[in-house]
């Protein structure tokens, strides 16, 4: 069932979130919907709509210092509202491949950061160290789940592919 639940969110993330355009010397510029990417993501784990909750403000700045200042054309960062489980997503599209490289180094420091102490539990220091920063073009991304690494880390590969 939960392969079937991948494959339909993968399949609406591919038709709602790559359509592209054609720059002027023809090349195309695909953006991928990074909400309509997390959505999918949502779906294929079976979160409901109140376990994750949005990272803004203050908030964010906390979590991953430095991010709010880098220019952004979307952003999704979302955590567990309420639960010690490790499901932590952050989808950034800046405006530039150095952008995205910047947004790619400040995850990182955010694994290191839970994996040298931040995580408390050996269940949370598991699924920190297994978490993954991937990076295409003008897109970074942060996929932390203990229970859906894997199948997450798969999502996001595709549809920024």
């Amino acid at each position: 069932m939960k392969k079937g639940l991948l494959l339909a969110a993968l399949a609406l993330v591919f038709l709602t979130g790559c359509g592209g355009q054609a720059d002027a010397g023809g090349a195309e510029d695909a953006d991928v919907a990074l909400s309509s990417l997390y959505a999918g993501m949502e779906a294929a784990c079976g979160w409901g709509e109140d376990y994750m909750t949005a990272l803004e403000g203050d908030l964010l700045e906390g979590y991953y210092p430095g991010l709010s200042g880098l220019p952004a054309k979307q952003l999704v960062a979302m955590v567990p509202a309420m639960s010690s489980d490790v499901n932590e997503i952050v989808l950034f599209q800046g405006e530039t491949e150095e952008d995205a490289e910047s947004a790619a180094a400040i995850f990182q420091a955010r694994i290191d950061s839970q994996i040298e102490g931040g995580a408390w539990y050996p269940e949370s220091l598991e699924a920190w160290k297994s978490a993954r920063v991937l990076r295409q073009g003008t897109y970074a991304a942060l996929i932390a789940s203990g229970a859906f690494q894997t199948e997450l880390e798969e999502q996001v590969s595709a549809a920024l592919s």
